[in-house]
């Protein structure tokens, strides 16, 4: 019984997503009220029917009362939070239990998140959203719903099944030796060649990594990029992953499936069956057993490695990609400029293995004027609605009178032929006569509408330049198929005799029997860098083919539950104030930590960490980075140094005395990092 639900102030849905067992709730519930001999309305009527009382509700609220509730709870226990974005009301709702409040908010802000990286400034303004989000046409909004549905259940899906998306950081593929070539060949042949072609049509590849499932083998950005955010590369492997989703049960196949791919010819591979144990091995039909291997069992890497047998992969066509448009953040030297245009183009290698490249479009320093036009109306209209007026409202950097100039100059390089020009033309026409004119009103609160006016122009002038197919700007803005190809082409065959060793490798990354002659005790352990936004792990990759560590059946999903349970329960006291959390539960001890670094590798002195309201965003780096504020809050004391921020998740069992896991957790933390052990992290 799940929902979200993004809908206008006018109760217009623009946009909904629910599991089968919530519409066939809604269906239930509509269809037995219809009369007879009629047939049952439409999904999204009823859906609208539905939610109107509690959108009308919320409205009137805040119309009368300037406020509205963010949470309830109904009679039968589903779980209603809602949040107000400008204009748009979004609405989560659970009511099979397996979901909490965090985890219906944490949901709402990753879908704004998507919604930002995929329309960019047109977010900035609600009409245009709403005409982004719900198109006249039925077919291209069943469309655009379906594409953003299936965004939302792949994050879904990682979060329930990956830790990297658990924790949101970025989890890298732990081999130095691969990890450093496959960089220069990024650098020096790939992004080399591909921008040096005639055919990239005015696109230059700023960013290029490489995604084995949702890990990163290699990741180059080019001299002159801006350093791409955890946020930002976040969403992107969960675009990634929607476009050619990952199947880790498959990876692990029965022998007999093996069997039938042996010398199926020149594009496909297999590993042999591991060593015949005492049944018969030429029955084929029977599945291989380890003898009395019990249940919870830690397993030598080497060998477990080895007895993993990898599915035939077949070597897909090489088929240009369509880029998609993404907006992502980027950090210059005149300042921070979010929502900037990019191409994203992810091409396929193998089913699990991933080319992705960023590119930079002809047309980009559009979107950063545009960014600095709306930010100077956006403070003009802030000063204006907090009583300033005349030169107090006009001051700051840009003045006023520098973005008359400088926007003058933008609207006659724009040209008056296209429509949405001349309207930008004509507001500022008359935003110039109020505020400029010596007989205008001059700048006071009779302005602030044309402020509203303007900023809604020029996020239109950005949706007509990067979001309108049809857009002249938008044409043979994109690497030609054959360099794609190319590109493609090239990866696979440096890739070709390590595909199948990193897949396996991408289910094996960091193993627990490497610690636990050092850690005597310890179950498991989340280590995270926040500075960087990157984190080591032991793999917990638990499916019915295939056994961890931590064994195969009730125990390993019971462990597994209580790592999950584990991070919800440190997020919620990190929003109180707490940076260390230990807890008792049955069996086991856990442990958390948040601590400080400089650049050296010095502790420093624990602070206080800011209390959040319980209907603030949640904590974590994908929809809202927390992690970043909280490293500038923390700074203001140490000026003049690089503060590093990191987090440690441990689990042990419980006989262990708690003198000894606390030892065990400083000595790990200043082991994970050493340079020899993780050169690349």
């Amino acid at each position: 019984m799940k929902c979200l639900l993004i809908a206008s102030e006018s109760a217009e849905v623009l946009f909904q997503w629910t599991d089968t067992e919530f519409q066939q709730n809604v269906q239930e519930q509509y269809g037995a009220s219809q009369e007879e001999g009629h047939g049952l309305p439409a999904f999204e009527d009823s859906i609208s029917t539905l939610f109107a009382p509690i959108i009308i509700s919320c409205s009137t609220m805040v119309d009368r009362l300037s406020d509205s509730y963010t949470s309830f709870t109904t009679e039968n226990n589903h779980i209603y939070i809602l949040h107000q974005f400008d204009e748009c009301l979004y609405i989560a709702v659970n009511g099979d239990g397996e979901e909490g409040e965090g985890d219906l908010r944490r949901k709402i802000y990753v879908m704004k998140k998507m919604i930002e990286v995929m329309f960019g400034m047109v977010t900035l303004s609600s009409n245009l959203l709403r005409r982004e989000l719900r198109p006249q046409d039925t077919e291209q909004r069943a469309r655009l719903w379906k594409h953003l549905q299936s965004l939302l259940e792949t994050y879904s899906q990682l979060r329930e099944n990956d830790q990297s998306f658990l924790v949101e950081a970025v989890e890298r593929l732990i081999h130095p030796t691969l990890c450093e070539q496959c960089i220069e060949f990024l650098e020096r042949r790939l992004v080399q060649q591909l921008n040096g072609s005639v055919e990239r049509a005015g696109e230059e590849v700023l960013h290029a990594f490489i995604l084995i499932h949702t890990k990163l083998l290699a990741f180059y950005s080019s001299r002159n990029a801006s350093s791409l955010s955890t946020s930002d590369l976040l969403t992107l492997i969960i675009m990634a992953q929607n476009m050619y989703p990952s199947n880790i049960d498959l990876d692990d196949p029965h022998p007999e499936d093996v069997e039938s791919t042996s010398g199926s010819g020149p594009d496909s591979f297999y590993t042999p069956e591991p060593s015949p144990t005492d049944r018969d091995s030429s029955s084929s039909a029977d599945k291989p057993v380890r003898g009395s291997t019990p249940v919870f069992e830690f397993v030598d890497p080497d060998v477990q490695m080895a007895e993993d047998s990898l599915q035939a992969l077949e070597v897909p066509p090489p088929a240009p990609s369509t880029p998609r448009r993404v907006f992502l953040e980027v950090s210059l030297k005149d300042g921070l400029y979010p929502m900037m245009p990019h191409s994203m183009y992810c091409l396929p290698l193998w089913p699990g293995i991933s080319l992705v490249m960023l590119t930079k479009i002809p047309t980009s320093a559009v979107a950063m004027s545009v960014y600095m036009f709306l930010e100077a109306f956006a403070k003009l209209e802030k000063r204006l609605s907090e009583g300033q007026e005349g030169s107090a409202a006009t001051r700051g950097q840009p003045t006023i009178h520098d973005v008359r100039s400088k926007l003058d100059k933008f609207i006659k390089a724009l040209g008056p032929s296209e429509i949405q020009s001349a309207q930008l033309q004509n507001v500022w026409t008359e935003f110039k006569n109020r505020a400029f004119s010596r007989g205008g009103p001059g700048f006071n609160r009779d302005l602030i509408p044309w402020c509203k006016n303007m900023k809604t122009q020029l996020c239109g002038i950005y949706r007509q330049c990067f979001l309108i197919e049809s857009g002249k700007a938008d044409i043979p803005q994109r690497l030609s198929p054959s360099l794609q190809e190319r590109a493609q082409t090239m990866m696979q065959e440096k890739l070709m005799d390590w595909k199948d060793f990193l897949l396996v490798k991408s289910k094996r990354n960091i193993t627990m029997v490497s610690y636990l002659e050092d850690f005597p005790g310890l179950i498991h352990f989340i280590c995270v860098d926040r500075s960087t936004g990157q984190m080591i792990a032991p793999s917990l990759n638990i499916t019915e083919r295939n056994t961890s560590e931590l064994g195969k059946g009730p125990v390993a999903q019971f462990i597994k539950s209580k790592v999950w349970s584990l991070v919800s329960t440190t997020r919620r006291y990190l929003q109180k104030g707490y940076s260390t959390v230990t807890l008792r539960d049955g069996d086991f001890y856990f442990c958390y930590f948040l601590w400080f670094e400089n650049e050296t590798g010095y502790k420093l002195e624990a602070g206080d960490i800011p209390i959040l309201p319980d209907e603030s965003a949640p904590i974590g780096m994908l929809a809202w980075d927390y992690y970043r504020k909280l490293l500038r809050y923390y700074s203001k004391n140490h000026q003049g140094e690089v503060v590093k921020c990191y987090e440690l998740l441990t689990v042990h069992l419980g006989v262990i005395p708690t003198d000894i896991i606390l030892q065990h957790c400083r000595q790990l933390a200043s082991k994970l990092w050493e340079p020899s052990r993780n050169p690349l992290l």
